[in-house]
């Protein structure tokens, strides 16, 4: 099969760490997919040393999770490489549902202006990987070890320490804090005894890349019964580099060594694509959907991150996408833990936040997948009396489960927000910096950032940086268009920072280093927000004297 991407090898070098007594090190991360070089960038930015073990000496093969959600997009552009994600890839928010022969409705993801990224970016996942590990390279903190293969783990309660197999032999390797990103296969899993607990459903699916110049729009096109693959159901993506991913549902009983051979593949693709369609195969699998997760993803000083914690089906870019969302919860915890801004129970909440999120996705993949494959007569005749309804009462559309696709997770019960309808992250929005366009989500993502919004009667702060105690809390001022400027305020030209955190001025609003809101306030009372960040830090007996305080 003609390949579009040659996977670059990364060569094995012999560590130190092998020719001395047994090493430790702050964090090791096994795994360098996407997930794993994803947490290994975020602790390096925040100043965190980590050793990533792999045993391969590449990225992935196939092109794999695709479909890169806004938020994805946003969290990469924090790590340095979510420009080249978007540039590289395939830009959509427009999704087609057709139901036989025709065309049911569409449905825009984004349909408003005023967003730095779109609702999704279709880009082969070994772009993103090779990527982050440039980038992994580039802040000099991380320690990417090719074919160190892990043949051990031995957790305790002062840390972790692991067998490590390589060309050379094997050698200890001892860490105080181990993240798990070795995938759905995961042997740290494995190796502690913990179990995948959900549903595996009985069908299979066929994935095939292929390459071909077609004039398919750069949507999402999503079929029920068509007349190319009767009964079933199909999918159609376009990729960079003139790949299209094309999804087949093939049924129980299909066998899956059978089904990826090109003699099965390419009657079936003609049959879709047409008799006369020219294409070559780059890459075919075929997978069964499951939706299942271990019962917690913090088990002492180990971590579980994306498929090694947690599997979803692929419709709905749930995977690589909540993956993301795990490191980009996990990362600013376990940094200030390292350095002393946090007591070890902060990291509790990683479970209190990331299993909830993670139950989400699994019901909202669960709801898809039996809409895609009903079980029986009757879920199939009320799923097809659906369809038939959405092509004229816009009400039914909402019944329509092709994949609901992957959207931030609200920590609405999180123990580190400090009062209700709390935990969201910031929605982007353009604004005005030193009279040039700039963006607001770029100016939220070191440590504690309070938001101001502000007129010419607000008072605020003079200082950029607010020292109080041992975690300062940045403030970052939102000026009205009309009011008069303020060195270093960011200027609401066009509303849409006071419309999307629907604030008003004087109001304010406390973010976390991941960019989610903890408090929110109607005046600016300094010892409110610091007691809000103590709860945010996980010093909750701390917050709550100093709220007593207050009131």
């Amino acid at each position: 099969m003609p390949k579009t991407y040659e996977n670059p090898v990364f060569a094995y070098r012999r560590s130190p760490d092998q020719d001395g007594p047994e090493a430790r090190h702050p964090v090791v991360i096994v795994g360098a997919g996407l997930v794993g070089l994803a947490a290994a960038v975020d602790l390096a930015e925040r100043g965190v040393r980590t050793v990533v073990l792999d045993d391969d000496e590449t990225v992935s093969f196939g092109s794999r999770a695709i479909c890169f959600s806004k938020r994805t997009l946003e969290i990469c552009d924090r790590l340095g490489v979510g420009r080249q994600m978007l540039d590289k890839g395939i830009t959509w928010n427009l999704g087609r549902v057709f139901f036989g022969e025709r065309e049911v409705y569409s449905f825009d993801l984004l349909p408003e202006s005023g967003h730095q990224f779109p609702a999704f970016v279709n880009l082969q996942q070994y772009y993103a990987e090779e990527w982050l590990v440039a980038r992994a390279a580039a802040t000099g903190l991380v320690d990417l070890r090719w074919r160190n293969r892990v043949t051990g783990v031995q957790a305790r309660d002062d840390g972790v320490t692991l067998q490590i197999e390589t060309p050379d032999g094997p050698y200890p390797l001892a860490c105080d804090w181990l993240l798990a990103a070795d995938g759905a296969k995961s042997f740290v899993r494995r190796e502690l005894g913990l179990e995948f607990k959900g549903q595996v459903f009985k069908d299979r699916f066929l994935i095939a890349d292929v390459v071909m110049q077609a004039d398919f729009p750069t949507e999402r096109w999503f079929w029920f019964d068509p007349p190319f693959h009767k009964g079933q159901s199909a999918l159609l993506h376009k990729q960079p580099d003139d790949v299209w991913r094309i999804d087949l549902q093939l049924g129980w009983d299909a066998d899956p060594e059978a089904e990826k051979r090109p003699e099965k593949v390419i009657p079936r693709l003609k049959a879709m694509l047409g008799e006369d369609a020219r294409f070559d195969l780059e890459w075919i699998s075929v997978y069964t959907f499951q939706c299942r997760r271990i019962d917690r993803f913090r088990h002492g000083r180990v971590f579980f991150v994306g498929d090694a914690a947690h599997q979803v089906s692929p419709f709905g870019a749930r995977g690589g996408n909540g993956g993301i969302q795990d490191t980009d919860n996990l990362c600013w915890k376990l940094a200030y833990v390292l350095q002393g801004k946090a007591q070890e129970s902060l990291l509790d909440s990683y479970d209190a936040e990331r299993i909830p999120a993670t139950d989400e996705n699994i019901l909202n993949s669960t709801r898809s997948t039996d809409f895609i494959t009903p079980k029986n007569p009757a879920s199939r005749a009320f799923r097809d009396a659906v369809l038939e309804l959405s092509a004229e009462q816009p009400f039914a559309r909402a019944w329509v489960n092709s994949g609901r696709l992957s959207k931030p997770a609200v920590l609405s019960d999180s123990p580190l927000s400090s009062g209700a309808g709390l935990g969201w992250t910031a929605p982007d929005a353009p604004v005005l910096r030193d009279g040039r366009a700039d963006w607001l989500l770029p100016h939220l993502h070191e440590d504690f950032t309070l938001l101001i919004y502000a007129d010419d009667e607000t008072a605020v702060p003079e200082e950029s940086v607010l020292e109080t105690g041992d975690v300062p809390i940045r403030v970052l001022t939102v000026m009205l268009p009309q009011a008069a400027r303020r060195a270093g305020a960011l200027v609401d030209a066009e509303g849409l920072v006071a419309e999307r955190l629907g604030l008003a001025p004087g109001q304010w609003l406390l973010f976390r280093p991941d960019q989610h809101a903890c408090a929110r306030g109607e005046m600016l009372d300094m010892a409110g927000v610091r007691a809000a960040r103590d709860r945010a830090l996980g010093r909750v007996e701390r917050a709550a004297a100093a709220q007593r305080m207050v009131v």
